[in-house]
């Protein structure tokens, strides 16, 4: 077909005439990822996953770890807990997961991958089929503000359902599949159903038979773990690590821990998306802090010192500026004390203070003289003339509030005026309704 074997009968260019598939791999090293997390070669999944959380929480970075341990205990983790990776280095060692075997990528993976170079896999469109999953599980963690600002481990406990361990998730005890013989092992049922003569409908659907398993296991045969289900009921708790600085809306995945929701799908992965509470004396914005603070008229005019507590314990005291005069409304800055920066947790945002001045209600009359003695006195101001020469006129103010409560009152007063427009326009309908209607005159400005 291509004169005499692949490319002239002297293999796949540069290969030396040899298939890829036949030529073995070097061994190397297939201790270390082991002695790096602690555990035997025989070490069982749970094993490997207890190790991996004991080292991650005292390498890790946030907590004064190295960074290099910490990322060299995380591959050692992922490449044991995969079957296929870590058989791959079981057999050849470190060398051979670099060079992308196990399903690393990049290096050679034998004859399914030449054929599925050339489409003549079995994925019918040359690649490997894409392995069936479960759908992901979305979940809601809610954080406090210390936590996200502190970092912490939270524990969520979960219930799902997993591949029976019984029987492997064949839901029988001999290990056999037996196809349905209603759906022909397809799990949809064809029905058909005639709406009129001549005329049929053809529906699909689930079938009533495996539940669109697509297996028939007679009772003998099935599994008494999971009644032939393939699946079983479970609960597991997980730890969850909120690293500092993560805000609302930040996501942690959890690979496969979501469990199946149908039989001889791939476990799904569980997503927790962070959800922040409020805190009573802090306010997020990014990576700052905003922290209100009431100080009292003598406080603002005569300066203040301030003992704020932050969200790891921490109290920082600040003192305004001697002579300063701090004004309603207004914001200092207290750089570095905001939030950490995700994945650079020894960076920080800034931390504002803003000013709420609180005034007294009254004065007594020996307070209002040392006050005017004190402050600088007010403009003169004399008497004023009217634009017709007369005499001014005295007048009384009440209290109305503050500008929330102004706003209410001018609504309430918007609807007085609607009412008396309103009022007038009937009575101007009235009158220039008399005598038939009213003519209507046209008037130029010359």
């Amino acid at each position: 077909m291509f004169g005499g074997g692949f490319f002239g009968g002297g293999g796949f260019p540069g290969m030396g005439g040899e298939m890829p598939g036949m030529r073995q791999p070097k061994k190397s090293d297939n201790t270390k990822f082991y002695k790096l997390l602690g555990v035997p070669p025989t070490a069982t999944e749970d094993e490997l996953k207890k190790a991996h959380r004991k080292l991650a929480l005292k390498l890790h970075p946030d907590k004064g770890g190295d960074p290099e341990a910490f990322k060299e205990i995380n591959m050692a983790y992922d490449v044991l807990r995969d079957p296929e990776k870590r058989r791959v280095y079981d057999q050849y060692g470190e060398d051979a997961i670099n060079e992308g075997m196990g399903g690393g990528g990049g290096g050679g993976g034998g004859m399914a991958d030449i054929f599925d170079l050339f489409g003549m896999g079995g994925g019918g469109g040359g690649g490997r089929p894409r392995e069936r999953r479960s759908e992901n599980v979305v979940h809601k963690l809610t954080v406090s503000l210390e936590d996200a600002y502190n970092g912490a481990v939270k524990k969520l406990s979960m219930a799902r359902n997993i591949a029976c361990d019984g029987c492997r998730g064949s839901g029988t005890k001999s290990g056999r599949k037996y196809e349905c013989t209603r759906c022909r092992g397809t799990g949809v049922e064809v029905k058909i159903r005639q709406i009129a003569p001549g005329m049929v409908q053809q529906m699909q659907g689930r079938c009533g038979e495996c539940a669109g398993t697509g297996n028939a296991t007679p009772h003998s045969d099935r599994c008494e773990a999971c009644g032939g289900k393939q699946l079983r009921p479970d609960k597991k708790t997980f730890e969850v690590h909120v690293d500092r600085g993560m805000r609302s809306g930040s996501k942690v995945v959890l690979r496969g821990e979501a469990g199946c929701s149908e039989p001889g799908l791939a476990a799904g992965d569980l997503i927790l998306v962070m959800q922040e509470k409020e805190h009573p004396t802090f306010k997020r914005v990014n990576i700052d802090l905003i922290h209100e603070r009431k100080i009292s008229l003598s406080e603002a005019l005569c300066g203040c010192t301030l003992r704020v507590k932050h969200l790891d314990g921490r109290v920082i005291k600040v003192t305004s500026t001697p002579g300063e005069v701090i004004k309603p409304d207004t914001f200092k800055c207290v750089a570095g004390e905001g939030m950490p920066l995700h994945g650079k947790p020894y960076e920080k945002g800034n931390l504002y203070i803003r000013f709420d001045v609180v005034f007294p209600d009254s004065l007594s009359a020996g307070q209002i003289a040392a006050l005017r003695g004190a402050l600088p006195p007010p403009a003169a101001e004399g008497p004023m003339e009217t634009d017709d020469g007369e005499e001014e006129e005295e007048a009384s103010m009440t209290h109305v509030g503050s500008a929330e409560q102004l706003q209410e009152v001018l609504k309430s007063r918007m609807r007085m005026g609607k009412q008396g427009n309103e009022a007038y326009g009937s009575d101007s309908d009235e009158e220039g309704g008399r005598g038939g209607g009213g003519q209507r005159v046209q008037c130029a400005q010359q």
